[in-house]
């Protein structure tokens, strides 16, 4: 190849060789480069998506605004490093660090639920929440093993065993036998009673008390009674509330759990991860005196690697360290006292404007608004919403049908909450919300019931685009007045 390119080209070995270091240099100076150096187009994108995060209110209850010291640790050399297997048993060399930053990691998710490490273990390395819950039960069943979790149209998780008549839709429904418990259509409330009733026929190996829309706590002692009745495991997902848990402001599943996962990102306000808690030590003695011991640490830890995942993100795992040393300062249980008050405020507000709140409430951090009474879809108030920088979320409500098609929008104030509004704050926020559904309602009126009419008449009539475009300006307005955490290192 050189003979032919110098023969070619007419240019001596010596022009060659510079033009190699010469290429060699560029070449190397690209890793050394900042992003809007050497990728122009996607830091547009980046630079736009910031924006919009910082002119919205986004009020996804399963999102939130991590901090700076979270931020440097998820884009740190860590990054770099392959750790498969657990601290003391890499099957890669150079892990003394990593292996104390997990290690580190797992004592803070202890001492942040306040658990004691003789009868509390943790992993870490969960990718996020949903390979959590698969690995909790690959770890503790058998495929085709049997669950009960909360229905997803009626506020579950598509990882609690989610299918419809026609398809299984999530893996957990595929692997597992799933058989979901309902809530009351008139209250919205988990019909416990039903869920007593329908475990004894079913006989689940394990009964999941966690929600995905749910705005109420949940009665962990009543899942520890229906699971010790059926013999089953009590496995509590508590990614949405695990920050409120934390600053001890609402019940604690541990007491009553044999096994607990969450996420680190929604009300914890880390990274986004996961990690899975389980028991261990002495379950019960047996009548002989016998102590018997619980079996979860080996079954889970081996479910999440060889099982499931390869190497763990030791990036992340520095964010839950940090992140979770931050759940333990008093301005943490603040906030989340503060992330209710204005989850309550916004639904005590969306009540006087005439809008149903399923179960009359919240506990929490989210609310579910149900549309029928005004006559909207989820659907639509999704998209008028997004229209006037308000993200949220379809969502479906009791007595819904399809997933596909809900009834209602889901609300949540920790991203808010993180950026400094207060009670008087919301109020606002729910005004500008007020004004959104009736502009939605106008276009429907218009439009038709069809969705696809609706949105083309929202982008095309110029009545309406006028009326959403003074109505955006007016959110992002007030919106730009509240900072966004570590955005302005970036």
């Amino acid at each position: 190849m050189l003979v032919y390119f110098l023969k070619n080209q007419k240019i001596s070995v010596i022009t060659y060789r510079f033009y190699c270091v010469y290429l060699k240099k560029k070449m190397d100076s690209m890793i050394h480069k900042n992003v809007w150096e050497t990728d122009q187009e996607l830091f547009e994108l980046m630079k736009k998506e910031k924006i919009r995060q910082e002119s919205g209110l986004e009020m996804i209850a399963s999102e939130n605004f991590t901090s700076l010291s979270v931020l440097q640790c998820l884009s740190s050399c860590l990054h770099n490093k392959y750790s498969e297997g657990l601290p003391g048993q890499r099957y890669y060399g150079g892990n003394e660090y990593i292996d104390e930053i997990e290690l580190l990691a797992q004592k803070r998710c202890l001492e942040a639920f306040r658990l004691n490490p003789e009868e509390w273990g943790c992993n870490v390395q969960p990718y996020s929440g949903s390979p959590a819950n698969f690995a909790v039960y690959t770890g503790l069943i058998e495929p085709h093993g049997r669950i009960m979790g909360l229905d997803l149209p009626d506020g579950g998780h598509l990882t609690h065993g989610f299918f419809t008549n026609n398809k299984k839709i999530s893996a957990t429904s595929i692997f597992f036998e799933s058989m979901p418990y309902k809530v009351k259509p008139d209250t919205g409330l988990i019909d416990y009673n039903k869920l007593a009733e329908d475990a004894k026929l079913f006989k689940p190996k394990i009964i999941i008390a966690g929600v995905s829309c749910y705005s109420r706590c949940l009665d962990y002692k009543k899942f520890r009674e229906i699971a010790d009745e059926n013999n089953a495991y009590l496995f509590s997902d508590m990614a949405h509330i695990s920050g409120l848990v934390a600053a001890g402001i609402i019940a604690s599943p541990f007491e009553y759990s044999d096994v607990v996962s969450t996420t680190t990102h929604k009300t914890l306000r880390g990274p986004r991860a996961g990690v899975i808690f389980f028991r261990k030590g002495i379950k019960n003695i047996a009548k002989n005196g016998e102590k018997i011991m619980y079996d979860l640490e080996n079954k889970i830890n081996q479910a999440v690697f060889p099982g499931l995942q390869g190497g763990p993100h030791n990036h992340a795992i520095a964010g839950i360290a940090t992140s979770m040393k931050q759940v333990t300062r008093p301005e943490f249980v603040t906030y989340q006292k503060q992330v209710i008050a204005n989850a309550k405020r916004l639904c005590s507000q969306l009540q006087e404007f005439g809008y149903k709140i399923s179960t009359g409430g919240t506990d929490v951090h989210m609310l579910l608004v149900d549309l029928r009474p005004v006559s909207l879809t989820g659907s639509k108030a999704e998209k008028i919403l997004e229209e006037i920088s308000i993200a949220c979320n379809k969502n479906t409500v009791p007595g819904d049908r399809s997933a596909f098609n809900p009834s209602g929008i889901r609300l949540g104030t920790p991203a808010l909450t993180t950026r400094g509004l207060k009670e008087n704050d919301i109020d606002q926020v729910a005004a500008f919300i007020h004004k959104g559904l009736i502009l939605a309602k106008e276009i429907t009126i218009k439009s038709g019931p069809k969705l696809v009419d609706f949105k083309s008449t929202l982008e095309n009539d110029d009545h309406f685009r006028k009326q959403i475009s003074a109505l955006k300006a007016e959110v992002e307005k007030f919106a730009q007045s509240f900072p966004i955490p570590g955005h302005e290192n970036y």
